[in-house]
C-alpha cells in the first residue's frame, strides 16, 4: 500500500508525530477561553442591565416611604432612593454582625436588645445611636 492515500485524504504527515495533536489542543484551549470570555461578558452585561431593585434586599417602596416621612425632603431621585437603601442594608449588616458577636460571647445564637446596646457602646461608628434604643 505504499503511496496510497488514507480514506480521509492526504495527510500532512505520518501519524503519531504529535504536531497535529498539539495544534488541535491549542485550538481547543483557545476556543474554550473565548467561550468562557464570552460567557463572562454576557453575565456582566446581564448584571448591568438588571434593575436596581434586584440588587437590594430592602423594598424600594419602603425606603421611599421613609424618605417621604421627612418634611424637609420634597423630591428624591431613583438613584438617591437606591443609594439610601444600599446604605441601610450595609448598616444593618454591620450592626447585626457586631451584635451577633456579643450574642456568641454570651453563648447564645439569638441577638437580644442587650447585644445591640453592647455593639453600639463598643464601636465609635455607632455613637450617634447612643440613647436612641431607650
Amino acid at each position: 500500500m505504499e503511496g496510497a492515500e488514507s480514506p480521509a485524504g492526504p495527510g500532512p504527515g505520518p501519524v503519531g508525530t504529535g504536531d497535529d495533536d498539539d495544534d488541535h489542543d491549542q485550538d481547543q484551549d483557545q476556543e474554550r477561553e473565548s467561550r468562557q470570555s464570552a460567557q463572562l461578558d454576557a453575565e456582566a452585561e446581564a448584571e448591568a442591565e438588571r434593575p436596581q431593585q434586584k440588587l437590594l434586599r430592602l423594598p424600594l417602596s419602603r425606603i421611599k416611604g421613609l424618605i417621604k416621612a421627612d418634611p424637609e425632603v420634597t423630591l428624591a431621585s431613583q438613584e438617591a432612593v437606591f443609594a439610601i437603601g444600599k446604605a441601610a442594608e450595609l448598616f444593618v449588616e454591620v450592626i447585626a454582625k457586631d451584635a451577633y458577636t456579643f450574642a456568641l460571647q454570651a453563648k447564645r445564637k439569638t441577638i437580644q436588645r442587650k447585644d445591640l446596646d453592647n455593639a453600639v457602646d463598643a464601636a465609635d461608628e455607632f455613637a450617634f445611636l447612643e440613647g436612641t434604643l431607650e
